[in-house]
């Protein structure tokens, strides 16, 4: 017998064409069964008040942008305001969870002091207390402070470490950056100050991109703290301004509401298309051996 007579052996990994088509299929549709909401939501937007929940059609029977306008300006305080105080409390949280948990996350993973482990400990169970627990004394404090009805308290904790789950992420990544580059930097005569800034930061690239887009997107979406300590409609977020558009007697203006709910997902879109691809170049830059 000879070896003409056999078939050509089967690549390896090769898919048919059909499987890749259905493949492809099912994805495209469970994407748009998850954006459906956000569809829904945009074509509420600009669709005619009665239609909004009179069905479940895309499409509207008229197109009409006059809920943007209505909602940017029909409170008793523009939505811009609004749009503002959410971008500066988020932004200046986000550089406090980042400065201040690194440098948390620093100590634990790097540095030897008296006390390390149990202060690991006692911060990992900080990670396993509700926040209701520390609510009612944490506004207290606040209020005792002065501090109520400004965001500080939404903001000045963030430079203090509070967040454990990202010192905990922080200083899974430190410690898997290897120790002879601060043995290296240490016989060069570099403090501890200059080894964060000049080694470890500039390798944790990932990492504090990764916090960064977190805390932005859960300081921008978040409705409970603001609610608590934000009483003037000047300081309102835009979360609380879109709980304005809702009225219990049963007059709520649902189109302006989900107007400005569309507006309020630029901000978060933009920033994570920002910080993910500098997330994927950190990837790529601290993956290659050194």
């Amino acid at each position: 017998m000879t070896t003409d007579a056999l078939p050509p052996p089967r690549r390896q990994g090769h898919r048919s064409p059909v499987r890749s088509v259905l493949t492809h299929a099912a994805l495209i549709a469970a994407s748009l069964l998850m954006l459906y909401p956000i569809l829904w939501m945009i074509s509420g937007s600009v669709r005619p008040e009665e239609e909004i929940f009179g069905t479940s059609s895309l499409i509207p029977s008229a197109v009409d942008f006059s809920a943007y306008v209505r909602g940017w300006t029909g409170l008793q305080v523009s939505f811009g305001k609004f749009f503002w105080n959410s971008l500066v409390i988020s932004v200046l949280s986000t550089i406090g969870n980042v400065v201040g948990c690194s440098l948390a996350a620093f100590a634990f993973a790097r540095l030897r002091f008296a006390g390390r482990s149990f202060w690991f400990a006692l911060m990992l169970g900080t990670l396993m207390l509700p926040y209701h627990v520390v609510l009612i004394p944490q506004y207290i404090m606040f209020l005792e402070m002065g501090w109520v009805n400004t965001p500080l308290p939404l903001i000045v904790p963030k430079f203090l470490a509070t967040d454990a789950f990202f010192i905990f992420l922080m200083v899974q990544f430190f410690r898997g950056i290897p120790r002879e580059l601060d043995e290296a930097a240490i016989m060069d005569g570099c403090s501890p100050w200059r080894i964060y800034f000049k080694i470890m930061l500039p390798l944790s690239l990932p990492v504090l991109a990764t916090a960064a887009i977190f805390s932005f997107i859960w300081t921008w979406d978040d409705f409970f703290g603001p609610l608590i300590y934000l009483n003037d409609i000047n300081t309102y977020t835009v979360q609380l301004g879109l709980r304005s558009f809702v009225d219990s007697t049963g007059s709520s203006d649902w189109s302006s509401l989900f107007a400005m709910s569309n507006l309020s997902l630029v901000p978060v879109f933009l920033f994570f298309l920002f910080f993910q691809r500098l997330l994927i170049e950190g990837i790529a830059t601290t993956g290659m051996k050194r």
